[in-house]
């Protein structure tokens, strides 16, 4: 730890970053001491943009700690061509001697959050020295940095539990045992978390939301951005992992108890007043949920318009009103052709779509029906008979190619699973298929063995037949006359780290875990259902679910409100953090993943469900261990539980 606490003279140099955006820029490494770093306003700007650094590029599949980490996409064995490190999590291999995703250090595609917490410090202890630097914009900087200090320290908190407080970098003179510092209880961490937070807000000089500047200040943080953010750390802290949690019994050498395991009701009333408080900010500065605007040539009919409101709510990079924080930092390129099989002659897998993310049968079947409940659960859908062959009719043209059989599975499904999955024999409306009439056919996915998008050697390839159509951006370009995804075909958007729909379902869920049932309380997972084309819970439930009093027991409505988010919310990278908080991950993430039998050509041979692993989670994954050499190094630090 002493490294990462202690102030040093070099400022580190990270590299100038993948983007255009001018608030990349990082401190140069030739500027060799702290004060000359704080003497020219450009310089100090530089050393923001180096607190900026650190955020995780969760644009990127292999570096998004949630997105690998979970059930929801799998890869072949061994996986080739991405970064097993987050992978190698949800495969049960989590270690102490080199821990994956280890943000504690910064190691194995984990960014070292502790250095960046202390160039935090370094910024705020000295960006007072900056003389050319007007108060305005100063307090601005500072409202930032705080913002960004909050940041790493949940990062830390969501993934390790109980961590260190670093208020203030030590002093060069500290001794020894001044460095060796304590974790803290997780009711301190997140008072200190929510004290930066509630200080970056109160601060007049931070932008409510950035207007008229986007290209140069886009993805900084903003009044919207503090609100929401600490919505969601509040929401994370009333959760069942740190809020009554007897499981984990994690005592420090002063015989502190480290996670309270009373329930505390208060933690759920302090969530929902924090959610209500950023959503009538956010609604003041003009967020909602976003609907497809139209795009000049682009034709539509109603039941790709609706596709296109869910699709566009992540993409669009034009006056998205849906997405609350913007990280410019990070945008979705490559993983918009990793995401995409071929769908068009000429393509090719090289330069092209890959189709590599492929989501697991466990997270196509959690999608709903069409009356919006789950498949288990509609007492109109055939669930037994999923796997059984049907031919599409004209009926199903826009979601499935007419006259081609796919299996039962894929029919009679909501409007965010035709919007978030690419299957066998599914229709693909976008990338330069820009029409749905018969002058220009929509593109279709063949996945069988020996068809456009089946596997063509040992990587590039689907290992369960499915793909991700949700983070293709549709004006990315991708047709057989236009071959490939890359360089100047694609159409990048910032990757959005929080957006609407995530804000309406938590204060849903806050307002049920406080009161149950209520309309007030499913008033806003109803807004995002409405938008995905699905009834309202009241009806859903009520005119098609076999129990149809569900949704009016806390229990009962918890667990719609849960497949609410991990449908909605699907290959954004949340189902892994909010399974860990809701303390059901040692359920969900012991489930076998399955895909179909791609190596084969026939439909009848292809639709066999094929084991590909059986994942494992145990008690001790839901905190991640503190690397060995860690606690060699510190000895008044206590190990997570189990490792």
């Amino acid at each position: 730890m002493k490294k990462n606490i202690k102030i040093v003279l070099i400022v580190i140099f990270l590299g100038i970053l993948g983007s255009c955006q001018k608030y990349l820029d990082v401190v140069p490494d030739n500027i060799p001491t702290i004060d000359y770093a704080f003497n020219l306003r450009s310089s100090a700007e530089k050393f923001l943009f180096t607190c900026y650094s650190y955020m995780p590029a969760n644009a990127s599949f292999n570096t998004n700690s949630g997105f690998n980490s979970s059930d929801e996409v799998w890869y072949p064995n061994p996986p080739n061509d991405i970064s097993s490190d987050f992978y190698s999590i949800a495969q049960g291999l989590q270690n102490s001697a080199s821990p994956f995703g280890d943000y504690w250090v910064g190691a194995r595609s984990g960014k070292p959050m502790f250095i960046g917490i202390r160039d935090c410090n370094i910024f705020l202890e000295n960006i007072h020295k900056v003389e050319e630097l007007d108060q305005f914009e100063r307090e601005r900087w500072i409202a930032e940095v705080k913002f960004l200090k909050a940041y790493y320290h949940f990062i830390l908190l969501r993934s390790y539990g109980p961590i260190p407080l670093i208020k203030t970098n030590l002093p060069i003179s500290a001794g020894p045992e001044e460095v060796k510092v304590y974790r803290e209880p997780v009711e301190d961490v997140v008072n200190y978390i929510v004290q930066l937070l509630d200080e970056a807000a109160e601060n007049q000089a931070l932008p409510d939301r950035i207007i008229g500047n986007e290209i140069s200040e886009l993805g900084r943080i903003t009044k919207v951005i503090v609100k929401a953010f600490k919505a969601k750390v509040l929401v994370t802290a009333a959760s069942p992992l740190y809020n009554g949690n007897p499981d984990v019994g994690l005592i420090d050498n002063k015989g502190r108890q480290l996670i309270n395991p009373t329930y505390d009701r208060d933690k759920w009333v302090r969530a929902a007043e924090a959610c209500k408080d950023a959503l009538d900010f956010c609604h003041a500065q003009g967020y909602k949920l976003s609907t497809f605007p139209g795009n000049v040539g682009y034709v539509v009919n109603d039941t790709i318009k609706k596709e296109l409101d869910f699709r566009t709510a992540l993409t669009s990079r034009d006056n998205n009103t849906e997405v609350i924080w913007p990280n410019t930092n990070s945008r979705a390129t490559d993983i918009q052709r990793w995401s995409m099989p071929i769908i068009a002659p000429n393509m090719t897998s090289g330069s092209g779509p890959k189709g590599i993310l492929a989501p697991t049968l466990k997270t196509v079947e959690r999608f709903y029906s069409n009356h919006g409940i789950p498949i288990t659960e509609d007492k109109t859908w055939d669930y037994s008979s999923k796997y059984i062959l049907k031919t599409a009719t004209a009926a199903d043209r826009f979601y499935i190619k007419e006259d081609e059989r796919t299996v039962q599975l894929h029919f009679n499904r909501e409007p965010r699973f035709y919007a978030s999955v690419s299957f066998d024999r599914g229709i693909w409306y976008g990338n330069h298929a820009t029409n749905y009439n018969a002058t220009l056919p929509l593109h279709w996915v063949r996945i069988r063995k020996g068809e456009l998008a089946a596997r063509q050697g040992i990587s590039n390839f689907s290992i369960t037949g499915y793909g991700i159509k949700k983070l293709v951006n549709i004006e990315t370009v991708a047709t057989a006359n236009d071959g490939n995804v890359t360089g100047g075909n694609q159409a990048p958007y910032p990757w959005p780290e929080l957006r609407m729909a995530d804000l309406y379902l938590l204060y849903s869920e806050a307002l049920n875990e406080l009161d149950g049932y209520s309309a007030a309380t499913t008033h806003w997972i109803n807004l995002v259902r409405v938008r995905a084309g699905i009834p309202t819970i009241e009806v859903a439930w009520t005119n098609y679910a076999i129990d149809p009093s569900k949704y009016q027991s806390k229990d009962g409505l918890r667990s719609i409100i849960q497949q609410e988010r991990a449908n909605e919310l699907a290959f954004e990278g949340h189902r892994y953090w909010d399974l860990k908080r809701w303390k059901i991950a040692h359920v969900e993430l012991n489930k076998p993943i399955k895909g179909w039998d791609i190596t084969q050509a026939d439909p009848v041979s292809y639709y066999r469900e094929v084991l590909l692993y059986n994942q494992k989670f145990v008690t001790r994954d839901y905190f991640w261990p503190i690397p060995l050499a860690e606690l060699q190094i510190n000895k008044n630090l206590v190990q997570n539980p189990g490792w």
